[in-house]
């Protein structure tokens, strides 16, 4: 093993995200074997993981904790840290326990009976969009949130409230600790209310099954089960929120709109590779420390490092995906990590997909002549925030 001592760290983010261009520093950092050292915005100096394999390496291998980063002061993109107790940062084999009663209320036959659902909301949000009109607003925001609150059982009328919270939680600046905490009191407040309601009166949601989950006689703790309502409500719609909007705007400034209309079979092979290509985060998120020595492109990396994962990066390298910048509906293979990988992949992957593809299949089948309203040039994206997306998406379409 190779200890290459203490390398010279650089400032990290490297810039301000610009639309959704990757950072041209990534290219260059792919290219190299090893890690980059970095300094976060956060808690000091971590390991950046730019490449493919190593990023499936630092995402699977159970020598990279998650837990260890819980609650604590570690290299980290937000101000905020992230709470002991949430499924994102369990190792196994508390891990498997929570995702293994998770898994058996979020079963991909629940996500599949949701497609009329999904459907029906969708067709009213299409109605409501006008010409001109804003399409982030009008559908991309209030899809996702109006799933996932039906889907755990949480009233239409706290949404606002949900949005609200999620942007403090999930905000890069502009926020304090204080802040973020709050935003999580609130939301398990009002999550608390509902537990109670459904363990004295069981209701056909998400919630009720997480209430009513058990293994063996195990079940999820009062604590657990506020963690994972807070995770589900927060990533159950901010991502996908946001790529509504990014995939929308990939398709039409890239020229790719008229292709769907013509070709609307390919729409799942194309949310895969819209997936794979729009970077999502604005900064690496959820650090992992390393439990012992050990070598990674020839980097030595020692036990207590903290190691941060540039999925977009990933998904970029050339090693994985042939013509890596190119838009291609046709690869035969993807597997991109849009999703995450190993125990932490995506729990909500299949909801999010049913989302995607259901909203672009509607839109290119009843708003086919979709094009921007104003120059790409002149879009505005939302800064501040760990997801990537615009504050607004334009558009008009023939009537």
């Amino acid at each position: 093993m190779t200890d290459w001592g203490s390398p010279m760290s650089q400032p990290y983010p490297f810039g301000r995200a610009v639309a959704l261009e990757p950072h041209p520093r990534l290219a260059e950092l792919r290219r190299a074997d090893a890690p980059q050292r970095v300094t976060m915005p956060y808690g000091g100096d971590a390991w950046l993981i730019t490449r493919y394999e190593q990023a499936k390496l630092v995402l699977s291998d159970p020598r990279f904790s998650r837990a260890a980063a819980a609650g604590a002061d570690v290299p980290r993109s937000r101000p905020g840290y992230e709470p002991a107790g949430n499924l994102l940062c369990m190792d196994p084999p508390e891990h498997g326990r929570i995702r293994t009663l998770v898994a058996k209320a979020f079963t991909a036959r629940r996500v599949e009976l949701l497609q009329p659902r999904v459907q029906e909301i969708v067709d009213g949000l299409v109605d409501r969009l006008t010409s001109p009109g804003d399409l982030a607003a009008t559908v991309a925001w209030e899809l996702p949130v109006q799933v996932i609150c039906e889907l755990l059982g949480v009233p239409l009328g706290e949404r606002e409230l949900v949005r609200r919270c999620t942007e403090t939680i999930v905000a890069v600046d502009g926020v304090t600790r204080g802040d973020i905490i709050a935003a999580r009191d609130e939301l398990a407040g009002l999550l608390t209310t509902l537990i109670v309601e459904r363990r004295e009166q069981p209701a056909d949601d998400l919630l009720t099954a997480l209430v009513a989950a058990r293994d063996e006689g195990d079940r999820l703790s009062d604590r657990e089960l506020l963690m994972l309502g807070i995770a589900l409500l927060t990533g159950g719609h901010e991502t996908t929120a946001n790529q509504i909007g990014s995939f929308v705007f990939q398709l039409l400034t890239r020229n790719r709109w008229q292709e769907l209309v013509q070709r609307p079979e390919l729409v799942p092979a194309a949310v895969e590779e819209l997936l794979r290509v729009t970077p999502l985060a604005a900064v690496a998120d959820l650090p992992r420390i390393a439990k012992e020595d050990l070598e990674i492109g020839g980097q030595l990396i020692r036990a207590g490092d903290a190691l941060v994962v540039q999925l977009d990066s990933a998904n970029f390298d050339e090693t994985a995906f042939a013509h890596a910048e190119e838009l291609d509906f046709g690869r035969s293979t993807n597997r991109h990590l849009g999703f995450g990988f190993g125990v932490h992949h995506c729990l909500g992957a299949p909801l999010a997909r049913l989302e995607l593809r259901v909203v672009l299949a509607t839109l290119i089948r009843r708003r086919p002549s979709l094009r921007l309203a104003v120059p790409a040039a002149q879009i505005e994206w939302r800064t501040g925030q760990l997801i990537r997306g615009v504050r607004a998406l334009p558009v008009t379409f023939d009537q």
